[in-house]
């Protein structure tokens, strides 16, 4: 089936111009002088007045994923079409090894959870939860057979995900060998316990103190360590995910300055949220938005700090670090302690929308939101150029977006298996109009749900576009 898009405004990384786009089957076949393209299409879509720009990568989503006596509340049929609501047309989710466990299995676990359920297109990254020797040889595997490219590592959580500096190191210097990217969650979560042991030994267990006792300079130091452990491994390619302080990002401003393999994203609710008006809030409200790292105080400069870095590609990528828990009989695991709360936060649906507020409020340019929803996770993560652009032979994965819509956001009406909004009545001065997988519409523009479970398909990714 042929499908034209006339009348729209293709962005891509090369800038915004007008253009139809053809698509063959589930492929782009052609960009075409506005008016040029063939006659009779099998379909058209009039993308007048609309940004027409490739689906959305959020490339830290963690569907199912067991943490603190419970699982997130969104799996891979739930979870993926809410992104597709979202206009997030692929996702990589994290496959996990604990210690102790085969890293093969912990694949083959993920691989099971989502066939037959995912509405898009899916990849994973491998955590690595205990380094051993046996690890060592499956990251080689995975990276040859499997598709398998990135590896992430915990300085946090210790005896759950934990690593201790030998293990990174000796993880770090696999990757440096079969070409993978290293994926660090950067918390010295050694001396996070202590703090946290002493807050509740004072009685302190309200939600606050999440962040409280996970001050931003525990980020900073960690991220410091894993970038020298990384020289030492022969500058690894080196990706920390979620970063939240302005102490990490001078981190990583000063390594990229230096010319090193390290990379940064950043989430949503770290651009937006603070501690004192969402973690903080009145009661147990606050579990809503506990998550690690946590937000941070209003009255420091770290979302300041964190828009820059979007602008000055210090930050490469915006993702979500979704892995949503409801209020009841989850959060609620928390009460009187705040140390039980499971962490996390869900926005899968609400990336694309969120990082284009920062367009209409003029801290990134539209070119900018592209780069960090879609051109540059795709590079990033191995999927470019069948993901992630708008250009010929390239998957038909295309969202049309209204500049002039509105969205607000709302429990009542988001698609997540969420019982809560940790965005509730935010609202953005742009709508996500029509999405489209593979040449197929699965959303229209009226709100309709074309898609179905089990159309997603897996991808193999290769190495990142940019390590050196």
């Amino acid at each position: 089936m042929t499908l034209l898009i006339t009348g729209g405004e293709v962005v891509g990384p090369t800038g915004r111009f007008a253009a139809d786009v053809l698509v063959d089957g589930e492929t782009i076949s052609a960009l075409l002088a506005p008016g040029t393209g063939p006659a009779q299409p099998d379909k058209t879509l009039d993308a007048t007045g609309k940004l027409v720009i490739p689906g959305g990568i959020d490339v830290h989503t963690h569907m199912k994923l067991p943490f603190g006596g419970t699982f997130a509340s969104d799996d891979f049929d739930t979870g993926t079409r809410a992104a597709a609501f979202g206009g997030t047309t692929t996702i990589v989710d994290f496959a996990v090894q604990r210690t102790g466990e085969v890293v093969q299995d912990g694949l083959a676990a993920w691989h099971a959870l989502a066939d037959g359920n995912a509405h898009i297109d899916y990849g994973f990254h491998m955590i690595i939860g205990g380094v051993d020797d046996d690890a060592l040889k499956a990251m080689d595997q995975l990276v040859a057979d499997e598709g398998v490219t990135s590896f992430k590592l915990f300085m946090a959580y210790p005896g759950v995900f934990y690593s201790d500096d030998g293990k990174v190191l000796r993880a770090m210097q696999t990757a440096r060998e079969n070409g993978a990217t290293i994926m660090m969650h950067a918390e010295n979560g050694i001396a996070i316990d202590v703090l946290v042991a002493q807050a509740l030994a004072k009685g302190q267990t309200d939600p606050v103190y999440h962040g409280i006792t996970r001050p931003s300079i525990l980020e900073g130091e960690a991220t410091h360590r894993a970038i020298a452990l990384a020289q030492v491994a022969r500058d690894t390619p080196l990706y920390f995910v979620h970063l939240s302080a302005s102490e990490a990002l001078a981190e990583v401003a000063a390594a990229r300055d230096a010319g090193r393999n390290v990379f940064a994203e950043t989430c949503p609710q770290y651009l937006y949220l603070t501690l004192e008006d969402q973690l903080g809030a009145p009661g147990f409200e606050g579990a809503k938005w506990v998550a690690s790292p946590p937000l941070r105080p209003r009255d420091e400069p770290h979302r300041d700090d964190l828009w820059r870095g979007l602008r000055t590609n210090d930050l490469a990528i915006v993702s979500t670090d979704h892995c949503p828990f409801c209020m009841k009989d989850q959060k609620e695991l928390g009460l009187g302690d705040f140390s039980k709360i499971p962490n996390g936060i869900g926005t899968v649906e609400h990336r694309v929308d969120l990082v284009y507020q920062g367009v209409a409020e003029g801290k990134l340019s539209v070119e900018r939101w592209v780069e960090t929803i879609a051109t540059t996770p795709a590079r990033m993560f191995g999927l470019y150029p069948r993901k992630g652009v708008i250009a010929p032979g390239s998957d038909a994965d295309i969202v049309l977006y209204d500049p002039h819509g509105q969205t607000t956001i709302s429990a009542a009406t988001h698609h997540m298996n969420l019982d809560y909004s940790a965005w509730e009545g935010v609202r953005i001065a742009g709508k996500v109009d029509t999405v489209i997988s593979r040449g197929e519409v699965i959303v229209d523009r009226d709100g309709g749900y074309h898609g179905r479970k089990g159309r997603g398909r897996y991808l193999k990714r290769g190495l990142s576009s940019y390590l050196r």
